[in-house]
């Protein structure tokens, strides 16, 4: 019975430390967080100022249920929203002017959980900057089959 009881509260004290927030570094432009997958790619534009970064973001499983996004410039640690929280289904495309990173080079991904009442995210993978290894494209379609061929192989096999 006692060791019945001492299960029960290590459960208790365990249980908000599992709903606390985490904050991963996104290491590349092709990244596996916990209940995502992330691949990053460079759609080019007729000049330099017009290329857009896509990050395509795919849920894995059900603990995500909603993303949001700023960006911030890690000097004066001002805040820029990117994407208002918006329910996360099978993927969504982030995008954003290339040109933006200068002054806000800080990308933050928050994944919210379940509960949709829940304001803080339980996940946020970041980024400082557009990672060196993100490749550029000339046609929308070349990007989204690179992003789809990227995530393609990050999935676990069935």
């Amino acid at each position: 019975m006692a060791t019945r009881r001492a299960l029960v509260v290590l459960l208790l004290l365990a249980a908000p430390l599992a709903a606390q927030h985490r904050e991963v570094h996104g290491e590349s432009d092709v990244f596996a967080a916990p209940g995502a997958l992330l691949a990053w790619g460079v759609l080019r534009g007729a000049t330099d100022a017009d290329a857009l970064v896509v990050v395509r973001i795919v849920r894995q499983g059900e603990r995500w249920r909603a993303l949001s996004a700023e960006a911030v410039d890690p000097f004066s640690g001002q805040r820029q929203p990117v994407m208002t929280r918006r329910p996360l289904g099978s993927s969504i495309d982030l995008r954003r002017p290339r040109a933006s990173y200068a002054d806000f080079p800080r990308l933050e991904l928050h994944f919210h959980p379940l509960d949709p009442g829940d304001g803080e995210p339980g996940l946020t993978v970041y980024y400082l900057g557009v990672p060196d290894t993100t490749p550029e494209f000339q046609s929308e379609a070349a990007l989204s089959a690179h992003l789809d061929g990227a995530l393609a192989r990050l999935r676990p096999p069935p």
